[in-house]
């Protein structure tokens, strides 16, 4: 599942503006409503000042845990915020998961293949010639991963960055799973 939307562009503007050399990856398994809390002290670490568009791209993401724990009738959601600048999952592949939501707030985006082209995909890699799709700016995915269907699920890649000097900010949802950290409690 795939759906395209839009932000205001002021809000492009101010991530692309970001200092991203301050930027950390941020991993937690939380409830849906316990995101702000959880990722403020994060975001004052990585020095992203508290603001308007600080708080719009607290309640996106929020919006998208509730979403996908909705979706996948998850009490926990793990979530990802990983910056990006070097060929990370660059090899088409399909996810150990049931499902995973993907939307890159800067940077390119999430690149997949249509299922007839899968195997081919995954064979061939940096070779491969076929038709790739790439994900809109700001477009969500929720792609099934092969523990839906196994050897089925959605064939993606991150997009090859390295040495182009972009910094992607990715953020990836999974439900909980035996490699998700220790579930953030909001007494911290």
């Amino acid at each position: 599942m795939i759906w395209e939307r839009s932000f205001p562009r002021q809000f492009q503007v101010w991530l692309d503006q970001l200092d991203s050399s301050s930027f950390q990856n941020l991993r937690v398994l939380i409830q849906p409503d316990h995101l702000p809390r959880a990722i403020k002290p994060h975001l004052d670490e990585c020095g992203i000042r508290a603001g308007d568009m600080r708080d719009f791209l607290i309640k996106d993401i929020g919006e998208l845990i509730s979403v996908f724990a909705g979706i996948t009738k998850s009490r926990l959601v793990d979530v990802r915020l990983d910056v990006i600048s070097h060929d990370a999952c660059w090899k088409f592949h399909r996810d150990w998961v049931e499902s995973r939501l993907l939307t890159t707030y800067r940077g390119p985006t999430t690149e997949w293949v249509h299922p007839q082209y899968a195997a081919r995909a995954m064979s061939e890699q940096k070779r491969f010639t076929g038709p790739v799709e790439q994900l809109q700016e700001n477009s969500v995915a929720i792609f099934k991963g092969s523990c839906a269907s196994l050897g089925k699920g959605i064939v993606h890649r991150s997009p090859p960055i390295e040495g182009s000097g972009f910094k992607r900010l990715l953020l990836c949802l999974n439900q909980q799973s035996d490699v998700s950290p220790e579930a953030w409690s909001a007494h911290l």
